[in-house]
């Protein structure tokens, strides 16, 4: 009540990257208030629940909803959003040099669509800075994923050299990583999701993960991509393939749309990558593709759309095993985490499942 209330009428006339920075600003400062924590897990945090808790890649999730990339670039927040309530959490997308991205303004909303447009360009402090924000990270109950970039003037066929760099950099602090080829907004970058390309990328990932690994004689960590929702049904069907083929633990479907179908608001014009509902359908029939195409033997996260228990459900049934929001957080706020884990325990009980990984690809049974 607080956020919609009193707070989202606040941001909402803000300029919207100005609102960002004063949130991640926020709980950047509150997670380093003694005991301040605490006071936000009493108010958002999520109880543990045996029937939406699972273990994935060897790790282990309280629950299946996640805070997708984009929100916290640096790193500077992750004990304040690891106490209202997410069950994980990506932070980035991060480049090994620090870079300004695209000019402003790059953030549009879009309130009758419960969308938004961004062109940010990967606008972080790099690799160094986020190395020192997570070197100070406290809150550690939910396991954390590093997203990670090239720099804009870093060639495609030198990409590989950026991604390792990148892991090198901040294998210590990230319990899995994710390889970002699929954001718009970056020039050529979407070029990295096919063919020769992709499998040499993911082939010098594998190989950083494994040399970081037994440097620090402890077990590879996971590696997951995250692709587009904007391919031909032959494009992914070929993309999945060279994602199976490399080895890597799992795909997050999706990143933004290039699509404005169905767009009202005057910000559809706008150049970008769009998110939220109108993401929903495309990023849902991703993941069925995907699962269907591997069988269910590559686990998936889901993103795209998610502002009710009913539509993370829909993309579990399709075939994800977690899913993460970002869009809905900004329309609905810290409420949301206790709305969607709510609701997802009534549909487990409604369709007689004891436990979340039960109706994971329920649909295709």
């Amino acid at each position: 009540m607080i956020y919609s209330s009193i707070l989202k009428p606040v941001f909402f006339k803000m300029d919207p990257e100005k609102a960002h920075h004063v949130v991640i600003d926020g709980l950047a400062a509150g997670g380093k208030v003694p005991g301040m924590t605490g006071v936000m897990q009493a108010m958002y945090g999520v109880n543990s629940s045996p029937e939406l808790s699972s273990e994935l890649f060897g790790l282990q999730f309280p629950h299946p909803i996640g805070l997708a990339a984009g929100l916290d670039k640096n790193g500077k927040a992750t004990d304040g959003f690891s106490s209202i309530g997410f069950g994980f959490m990506e932070v980035g997308t991060v480049t090994p040099k620090a870079q300004a991205g695209n000019e402003q303004p790059r953030l549009f909303r879009l309130p009758p669509d419960e969308a938004l447009i961004n062109r940010m360009g990967f606008n972080n402090d790099g690799t160094a800075a986020m190395a020192r924000h997570l070197a100070q990270r406290k809150v550690k109950r939910i396991p954390l994923a590093v997203n990670i970039g090239k720099n804009k003037v870093t060639p495609n066929e030198l990409a590989h050299e950026d991604y390792r760099a990148c892991i090198k950099d901040l294998y210590t602090y990230g319990d899995f990583f994710v390889v970002n080829i699929s954001s718009p907004n970056t020039p050529d970058l979407r070029d990295l999701q096919h063919g020769d390309e992709l499998k040499n990328l993911l082939g010098a990932v594998r190989q950083e993960i494994a040399a970081q690994a037994a440097k620090s004689n402890t077990r590879e960590k996971p590696v997951l991509v995250k692709i587009a929702p904007d391919m031909t049904a032959e494009q992914l069907e070929l993309t999945v393939a060279s994602i199976v083929e490399s080895g890597v633990s799992g795909i997050i479907a999706t990143n933004t749309t290039l699509s404005r179908t169905g767009l009202t608001h005057d910000n559809k014009s706008e150049a970008g990558g769009l998110s939220g509902k109108p993401l929903r359908d495309r990023s849902t029939e991703v993941i069925r593709s995907i699962y269907r195409q591997t069988g269910g033997r590559l686990p998936i996260i889901g993103s795209g759309g998610i502002f009710t228990a009913q539509e993370a459900y829909d993309k579990i049934r399709a075939g994800a095993s977690l899913v993460e929001v970002y869009t809905a957080l900004i329309y609905k706020g810290p409420g949301l985490l206790r709305e969607l884990t709510g609701g997802l325990k009534e549909c487990l009980r409604r369709d007689g499942y004891r436990n979340i990984t039960e109706a994971v690809g329920a649909d295709h049974a």
